[in-house]
């Protein structure tokens, strides 16, 4: 079964351009790869009221999972997990098990426990804990009303590998071995507009592939690449409406005189 997904990217360092968000497109290829379908990505700033708004109104939509990525830190702009408490209206309570994950993270690095590191281990109550393999904040999960929330930090390299060890085998359960397949076709020699129609006629006989265009240009050459995909309850399946979708397509283009410059 497809499963919705949701992510809340938290920074003001995303809404001033200063990062990219990567986290955001990695998290997107990687669970719609697990069969997820991914609704919504919002970014918003390191404040409460706009972290547990955020929350709030996508706990509305009901999805299966919410996955929120920064501020899992020990600086007093990392609230996060303040913001999923407000939008739930419980309290951060100290969690053992998390205050036992940090505590021997820094133990590791001959390190102590300071106020700033045990405020890693305050998580809504109810939560728990999930260890971070790779850096010192643990994630956390909470379960609401039928919906996941997990918060991951919003290191790459620790979000992923959280992700990776913890998360995804839970959306690979839920989608019940869902199958995403894609596959691309470039062409030269028709313009997008005059490839709009012939689109819609390929899609009536496609029904179940989704195309999705996109324009480019190569040495001043005018390309369109059209992007093809899937998720279907076997690979089989899948496969077959990629591969169906791939060909109609292409006789059809190359009826209209364009060439094809690109095909799996």
């Amino acid at each position: 079964m497809k499963f919705c997904a949701e992510l809340i990217c938290i920074g003001n360092e995303l809404l001033i351009g200063k990062v990219v968000n990567t986290n955001a497109s990695w998290l997107a290829e990687k669970i719609t790869g697990l069969g997820g379908n991914v609704r919504r990505i919002e970014v918003v700033p390191d404040e409460l009221d706009e972290i547990s708004d955020a929350i709030r109104l996508a706990l509305r939509r009901n999805p299966f999972i919410i996955i929120t990525t920064g501020g899992l830190g020990p600086t007093y702009d990392d609230m996060t997990l303040a913001g999923v408490a407000r939008a739930l209206d419980v309290e951060l309570e100290v969690n053992e098990k998390a205050l036992e994950m940090v505590r021997s993270k820094y133990a590791s690095m001959s390190l102590e426990i300071t106020p700033a590191r045990a405020k890693m281990a305050n998580l809504p109550k109810g939560g728990t804990a999930i260890a971070n393999p790779v850096g010192t904040a643990p994630g956390c999960l909470v379960e609401f009303a039928g919906t996941k929330i997990v918060s991951l930090p919003g290191v790459p390299s620790e979000m992923q590998a959280i992700f990776t060890r913890s998360v995804a085998p839970m959306l690979e359960a839920a989608s019940g071995g869902m199958v995403f397949r894609e596959a691309s076709l470039v062409f030269q020699g028709i313009p997008e507009s005059a490839l709009a129609p012939i689109l819609d006629e390929v899609r009536k006989r496609n029904s179940l592939a989704y195309f999705k265009s996109h324009p480019k240009m190569y040495e001043g050459v005018p390309l369109i690449e059209v992007h093809i995909s899937t998720t279907e309850a076997s690979k089989e399946k899948a496969e077959e409406v990629v591969r169906k979708g791939l060909l109609d397509l292409k006789e059809a283009v190359v009826l209209h005189g364009a060439k094809v410059l690109k095909e799996p």
